[in-house]
């Protein structure tokens, strides 16, 4: 009985000393949220962008397309194809020795970043390169023979009909890049998955887990809300 009560009592003071551990876990949640929102807002800027580039230039080199090219085609469709299917945890290993010529570090949140960066690239791409497929070849077929450049093409006719779903496929990205962001804490990353990991699986701490998986819903709730309400407002004027 005495053990009993012992251990109840252990319990009890680790307990209470788990309730008092958001003093010190707060500032590192704060911390975790702004690593986080930095390394998904820079990938999605540079990744996103670079996949754009890209996906077009995958688009327009398909057979019949803007500037058709079998070759370079292949070539690009073979190097996303190997890329994206590679688990991140094992893709940040293999790039650790070209993150370190690029970063200077294999280590911190921005030698998580690099890595980031690169995979958002060929994800993205091929995202781009979906959405552009379905548009009309008759508005593209229109536009060149009123004369107008295949650059032009590209930026008057091509991105905008397909606007409103690049948008949704970006917001599908950005739950991914997050996804990516969890797991950059295991080269030192930081961020809301390091914070989840070190303070709350390890910790056995569940309110610290379920807090850092939360805050992560609710970002990806309000992208993709904003996201669907831009695509639709997008479809109506394009109706």
């Amino acid at each position: 009985m005495t053990n009993l009560i012992a251990t109840a009592a252990g319990h009890g003071a680790e307990l209470a000393a788990r309730q008092t551990d958001w003093t010190v876990l707060k500032p590192m949640l704060f911390q975790s949220i702004g690593q986080t929102l930095q390394m998904v807002s820079v990938t999605l800027v540079i990744g996103g962008f670079l996949g754009l580039v890209l996906g077009v230039v995958l688009y327009g080199t398909r057979p019949g397309n803007l500037f058709e090219n079998a070759v370079v085609y292949r070539i690009l469709d073979l190097i996303v194809n190997i890329v994206r299917p590679i688990p991140f945890i094992i893709f940040l290993a293999a790039m650790q020795p070209l993150t370190i010529n690029v970063v200077g570090t294999s280590i911190g949140t921005a030698a998580a970043i690099f890595p980031m960066v690169v995979m958002c690239t060929f994800a993205t791409s091929r995202l781009v390169e979906q959405n552009l497929v379905p548009v009309d070849p008759g508005m593209i077929e229109a536009a060149r023979s009123m004369g107008a450049s295949k650059f032009t093409i590209i930026r008057t006719v091509l991105i905008p009909e397909a606007l409103a779903p690049l948008i949704l496929a970006y917001a599908f990205l950005f739950i991914g890049v997050l996804d990516m962001s969890a797991m950059a804490g295991y080269i030192g990353g930081g961020g809301l998955g390091n914070f989840a990991i070190a303070y709350g699986y390890q910790k056995f701490d569940q309110t610290v887990t379920w807090t850092a998986v939360i805050i992560m819903i609710v970002m990806v709730q309000i992208v993709q809300g904003v996201a669907n309400a831009i695509a639709k407002r997008i479809l109506k004027r394009q109706r």
